[in-house]
């Protein structure tokens, strides 16, 4: 897939194309099934798959104390976007001056000139160019100016919830944050179609995990929506060493991860915490690793003394075990994609 970051690296001539536009934060499993859909149409008609998205997120830069926490990093985005099958992937800056941009002038730079695009995908609710003012009606007369078609697609998604039935809004980037600011990481999986991940460097904490016989790998830098406050069941995944022994057995490691402030020694910065299970020996210090939550155990909860945590991260650590390394025949949950 070709991944550019600005129009200028387009090549002279590119097209023709089937472009879609849109921020594809999650690139959760209704972003797929229409991107894929796009893929299918571009591919049968002899033309390129391109998908147009921005970076910072448009709210970053319009709102920023009011934009949203996204839930993938640029670099998980475009891995996902290609796995969809697109044939290029065009990443904007989104700044102020593109903002200023008329309707016809994103248009023409961008789509006609830029991707020599034959058709253009949008939802029913487009908006785009200069205060919003583009809508659907304006990229089908645009379009009819500019040579190319316009497709509407509708939501995916839509419906009961497959855990339990309960109607839900259509799948989107919004829901999966509202499930995983509730710790459902579990629904928030079945919106994504894989386990949510973080990122991070290992730092150096506080060695209470190491001291209470727990040593864990401190996230900083995270890159990816935080949830909810408590304890996690999840994987430990190290795509440097996956990178360099694709075999390595210790590339996934099964893990008990705590987010929140360790409320029982008076904590006040938020940290997200993954003790490998049954491990002592890992050298995990400023090395970048990713964790993928499975299942909340519980939630953050301040005990009266340590005996008593003590006594509960032994029961979140065998529950985390039953969870991710059930007996043969079982079930385990699906690891997660090596990426």
């Amino acid at each position: 897939m070709h991944l550019w970051t600005d129009l200028d690296q387009v090549p002279e001539g590119f097209g023709p194309s089937v472009v879609t536009i849109g921020n594809f934060d999650g690139v959760h499993r209704g972003h797929a099934a229409v991107l894929r859909r796009i893929v299918d149409l571009a591919h049968g008609a002899g033309a390129e798959a391109v998908a147009v998205t921005f970076h910072p997120h448009p709210a970053q830069v319009h709102r920023p104390d009011q934009a949203p926490e996204l839930l993938t990093g640029l670099a998980d985005r475009t891995v996902l976007l290609e796995e969809t099958g697109l044939d290029a992937v065009l990443v904007l800056e989104y700044t102020l001056e593109l903002a200023r941009q008329t309707p016809e002038e994103f248009v023409v730079s961008c789509l006609a000139r830029g991707l020599g695009a034959r058709t253009v995908v949008v939802g029913h609710d487009v908006r785009f160019g200069r205060d919003n003012a583009g809508t659907l009606q304006t990229m089908v007369d645009l379009g009819r100016a500019h040579g190319f078609d316009v497709v509407t697609v509708d939501d995916v998604g839509t419906g009961p919830d497959e855990a339990d039935g309960a109607p839900h809004d259509r799948w989107s980037s919004t829901y999966v944050r509202e499930l995983l600011g509730t710790g459902d990481v579990e629904r928030a999986a079945q919106v994504l179609g894989r386990h949510h991940r973080v990122r991070g460097t290992v730092v150096h904490g506080d060695a209470r995990g190491r001291e209470l016989g727990f040593p864990t790998a401190n996230l900083g830098d995270v890159v990816g929506m935080v949830p909810a406050d408590g304890v996690y069941a999840g994987w430990l995944v190290r795509p440097d060493l996956l990178e360099a022994d694709p075999g390595s057995m210790d590339g996934v490691l099964p893990a008990a991860v705590s987010v929140g402030t360790n409320p029982t020694f008076d904590g006040a910065e938020r940290r997200v915490e993954a003790y490998v299970l049954d491990r002592s020996d890992l050298d995990l210090y400023d090395e970048r690793v990713a964790v993928d939550l499975v299942r909340r155990l519980r939630p953050t909860v301040r005990f009266e003394g340590v005996d008593a945590l003590v006594t509960q991260m032994h029961d979140d650590v065998d529950r985390a075990r039953d969870i991710l390394l059930p007996p043969a025949g079982e079930g385990a949950p699906d690891q997660p994609a090596l990426r």
